[in-house]
């Protein structure tokens, strides 16, 4: 495959889903072997890192890739928009410490880039095409196969112990169907990790808007309506379990799940060309893998 780029410059706005500040990400065309690079302009010196899985740092709840004095959190679902249209070089400005969150999915990242339009460059594409199996396994749980193929493939199982999310799985079998099939996914969260999560600091811009929240346990009423306006939501009837917001697909946190990982994978540097299986993927696994083969050939 070719490098390539963007025909021309793209801007998005809006507000971080953990830190709930507003941002603009402006993605910049850039020239052959440059990457894909951050640029924090809100700070001295515009500082800029490649995105690549050695300057990951936190991954609760989103991908967080980490200078000593700087960061910048959940590039997960726009790495995935650039990785699944083929954009390998290109510089994103972030005003802001996380970039926008949107409306929780790769959906409007893929709609803005296509629009700006994607230029093919006269350089080949650094592609790792997989010659033989490779798995990686943590806590007996998370488990990823990557095997050869003709293309790029992905297979995701998630398995929750929730009455409402229990087993699912999504696939990909071809790259091109990325934009009607898996990037509208929406990240997830189920509503009793709301609060703790609050109280970790994480979430502050969460809304029904720009995630699913999964209301799996049940609690008192004037417990749901605190938790609701802590979301700034109308209350929700407690008796009722399942999602309180409106599905796409019935399998849609599977196939949010293969979009997080198309992601945090893209960090290798390199398209792939093999078939990748996982098993109750997450940030933290997903980019433990893709540190290891970073260098992998």
């Amino acid at each position: 495959m070719k490098q390539a780029t963007l025909q021309s410059a793209v801007t998005l706005s809006g507000k971080g889903l953990h830190t709930g500040q507003n941002a603009t990400a402006t993605l910049i065309p850039a020239e052959v072997n440059h990457g894909i690079r951050f640029r924090r302009v809100d700070l001295p010196q515009r500082p800029e890192m490649m995105a690549l899985a050695c300057y990951v740092g936190k991954t609760t709840r989103g991908t967080v890739l980490e200078q000593p004095t700087w960061s910048i959190s959940t590039i997960e679902h726009l790495m995935a928009a650039l990785y699944a249209v083929g954009i390998t070089n290109c510089t994103i400005e972030v005003d802001a410490p996380e970039v926008p969150i949107l409306d929780g999915s790769a959906k409007l990242w893929i709609e803005a880039i296509r629009q700006a339009g994607i230029q093919t460059q006269n350089a080949e594409a650094d592609e790792w095409i997989v010659t033989r199996p490779i798995r990686f396994e943590q806590n007996k749980q998370c488990t990823m196969i990557i095997e050869p193929s003709e293309r790029f493939e992905v297979h995701v199982q998630v398995d929750y112990p929730s009455p409402v999310l229990g087993k699912q799985e999504a696939r990909l079998t071809d790259i091109q169907d990325f934009d009607s099939q898996i990037a509208a996914a929406r990240t997830f969260c189920f509503l009793r990790e709301i609060r703790p999560l609050l109280n970790l600091g994480l979430i502050r811009g969460g809304d029904l808007q720009n995630a699913l929240v999964i209301y799996d346990k049940r609690m008192w009423q004037w417990t749901m309506n605190r938790l609701a306006r802590k979301l700034g939501q109308p209350p929700v009837d407690a008796s009722r379990l399942g999602y309180l917001t409106p599905l796409l697909y019935e399998n849609e946190p599977a196939r949010h799940k293969l979009l997080d990982l198309i992601g945090d994978l893209s960090l290798i540097g390199r398209h792939i060309r093999g078939k990748i299986t996982a098993t109750c993927p997450g940030h933290g696994f997903n980019t433990y893998c893709a540190k290891q083969l970073l260098n992998y050939r």
